[in-house]
């Protein structure tokens, strides 16, 4: 037990950002965005050029677990019976999407770590079965290589906390396998108290290997505590603003304005419950979220596939353009909607690459259990 305790670090050592990641190698400068629309032109047709040159990329599409009623499908062709096909993904102009690895409803322990294992053998068969319009990425620059080669990124995840099984190994094993973002709600050290010291274990063995804490859902405590844990920016796949509609995912300004000052990424869920029926709602939202958290802490997050109802004029992954257009009339600039819809996703996975790289050069992976740290 000895060994183990001077493995962890202390309760001083937390949440010291003594390495930090160095902002010019993560962030987008406003500043040396050149415009690439017509200024003078109609704003969706403004919209398409831009998302020509930065495409969307989106938070979170629920797509692997509704293929799983269909009998049959083609996503090259398309699919009438879902949100999310290749022709519509590139009609909206979408270069990267993360795929939610659902877990069924009230899954834990072992049965919730096979769950996941088989929402990603099946995510990476799907994207594999269409490798003309999709490829699996890991990194910022795995995305970029999508990119330049016309085919859409898919990063798996978020998988929800449970999916681990309590167990840092199965944490280590399903990012071998391509987990890149975890759910931080819902687990016995992730609850409405706040991260357990396991918790916080958690977090660290995610940094070391460049997982990405997802905090949607999280209690308030969680979300503290996990800003003042992680070595890496953490996102909210599907988080609107509290303050314009109450939802238990959608964040007060105060929580907003704590993502801002530790750059992380709110993402905007095109989700009528979350964000409002109408497009202008989700652009209210957005407005929100610029001005509270800054416009390098705002991105989209279609929830397409994911069984809730859309915006008007947002039905499906094509829509896109017309969001776009919508904020150009509120008079965002085109660096802002390059930010929110590429740029800074690409910055927080850079910068949890960054982490990742100076964490395994400090530490070996944690050989720490939930009955060790969170023994009554």
């Amino acid at each position: 037990m000895a060994d183990l305790q001077d493995d962890l670090h202390t309760a001083a050592e937390i949440g010291r950002v003594d390495e930090p990641y160095p902002q010019e190698a993560v962030v987008v400068a406003p500043e040396t965005y050149e415009p690439v629309s017509d200024p003078d032109a109609e704003p969706l047709t403004r919209a398409r050029a831009v998302l020509a040159a930065h495409p969307v990329a989106d938070g979170c599409s629920g797509l692997p677990w509704a293929l799983r009623r269909l009998p049959w499908y083609d996503l090259d062709l398309g699919e009438s019976g879902l949100d999310t096909d290749v022709p519509r993904l590139r009609e909206g102009r979408v270069g990267a999407v993360f795929w939610s690895l659902r877990l069924p409803e009230g899954a834990e322990g072992d049965r919730a770590v096979g769950a996941a294992l088989d929402q990603l053998d099946l995510a990476k068969g799907v994207v594999a079965a269409h490798d003309g319009g999709l490829r699996p990425a890991r990194t910022a620059g795995d995305v970029s290589d999508a990119r330049n080669c016309g085919r859409v990124a898919v990063l798996f995840g978020p998988a929800g906390a449970a999916a681990l099984g309590d167990s840092l190994s199965v944490l280590r094993a399903l990012h071998a396998l391509g987990l890149r973002v975890l759910t931080l709600a819902g687990a016995s050290w992730a609850g409405a108290g706040g991260l357990t010291r396991f918790g916080e274990e958690v977090v660290r063995e995610m940094n070391r290997l460049g997982v990405i804490a997802d905090l949607s859902y999280a209690s308030t405590p969680v979300i503290r505590r996990v800003l003042t844990v992680s070595k890496a920016p953490v996102l909210f796949s599907r988080s609107a603003a509290r303050d314009l509609r109450p939802h238990p995912a959608n964040l007060p300004d105060e929580l907003l304005a704590d993502v801002g000052r530790a750059k992380g990424l709110c993402m905007v869920p095109l989700a009528a419950e979350q964000s409002g029926t109408t497009v202008r709602d989700v652009a209210d939202h957005l407005d929100r979220v610029r001005a509270v958290a800054g416009p390098e802490c705002v991105g989209l997050s279609g929830t397409y596939d994911t069984g809730g109802a859309h915006p008007q004029e947002l039905g499906d992954t094509s829509c896109y353009p017309t969001l776009i257009a919508e904020l150009l009339r509120r008079g965002w600039d085109e660096a802002e909607v390059a930010l929110l819809t590429w740029g800074n996703v690409q910055r927080v996975l850079r910068a949890a690459g960054f982490a990742a790289h100076v964490a395994q050069q400090r530490r070996p992976p944690s050989t720490a259990t939930i009955a060790d740290l969170d023994r009554p």
